[in-house]
């Protein structure tokens, strides 16, 4: 039986199956050559925890009991509407470390199989372009990029290791320095990735890339799931982190969902946000 939401707004009380949710919104139109929309989503419990430290080695993760599988399909829904994905080293080496699973590609999962379909219909090329943000350089390029002939460039900054910037290009990726700070900024990544010809760009990142997006308003929507537990723990992590983002974070509620059926005895709101123009 297909999973079932309850619409709160816009349209309070009309009932829809899940699936197919967020491709109807069409995201992938509402950029265009030039000004790409750069979008992404996240999963967090009713006490904003969106990871939480594993006791046994301190690193991150999604918590366990906020994952499942109708947050899931949304999200493969969102990622099947990019034509690039945009993400950072720390994400290619958490899945080298096999601390995270490698999701840069469409359609490939049980039950995904429609929108592989999907994106061919609607005429993109068969997987995303990636794009990856890294002032260190220090990651490997998952094997499955190649394998599924993904074109992926990397960005950093002019202090990157200059032995690592050449053993990238020897594997045949294209190096784009993009300024002389610590880190690669929202603004000339999102001009490279209009440069590139990408409309839309979905974030596989976590709190700092989403922080820069919404500092230096690049960020076009915000999907959040919010799962109605209460998750404690002593080091997690939020949204963004930093000083405050003022005007910047000021988000307009586009639409609400609610599912009633997952997590199993608590329930989730499906959210989506677009930035104040204020």
């Amino acid at each position: 039986m297909t999973a079932r939401l309850i619409e709160l707004f816009p349209e309070p009380g009309r009932s829809r199956d899940l699936a197919g949710t967020w491709l109807e919104l069409e995201v992938h139109r509402l950029g265009r050559p030039g000004a790409p929309l750069i979008y992404g989503s996240f999963v967090a419990s009713l006490d904003g925890r969106i990871a939480l430290a594993d006791p046994a080695t301190g690193n991150l993760a999604l918590p366990e009991a906020i994952v499942n599988r109708h947050d899931f399909r949304l999200l493969q829904e969102l990622m099947a509407q990019a034509d690039c994905f945009i993400t950072h080293g720390g994400y290619l080496r958490a899945i080298a470390a096999g601390t995270l699973d490698d999701i840069l590609q469409v359609g490939g999962s049980p039950g995904a199989e429609d929108l592989a379909r999907w994106r061919a219909a609607q005429g993109f090329e068969s997987q995303p372009g990636i794009l990856v943000a890294s002032s260190t350089l220090d990651f490997k390029v998952p094997r499955s990029v190649r394998e599924h002939g993904q074109t992926l460039t990397i960005l950093t900054v002019s202090g990157a290791p200059a032995e690592r910037v050449r053993r990238l290009e020897r594997e045949g990726f294209r190096v784009i320095v993009t300024g002389d700070g610590g880190q690669v900024e929202a603004t000339p990544l999102a001009r490279i990735a209009s440069e590139l010809g990408y409309r839309s760009a979905y974030l596989v990142a976590g709190p700092r890339m989403l922080d820069t997006m919404l500092r230096q308003r690049r960020l076009g929507r915000l999907f959040l799931t919010i799962t109605h537990q209460i998750v404690g723990g002593e080091r997690f992590a939020t949204l963004t982190g930093g000083a405050p983002l003022g005007p910047a974070g000021h988000l307009k509620l586009r639409a609400l969902y609610y599912d009633a059926a997952l997590p199993a005895g608590a329930g989730q709101w499906f959210t989506q946000f677009e930035p104040s123009a204020d």
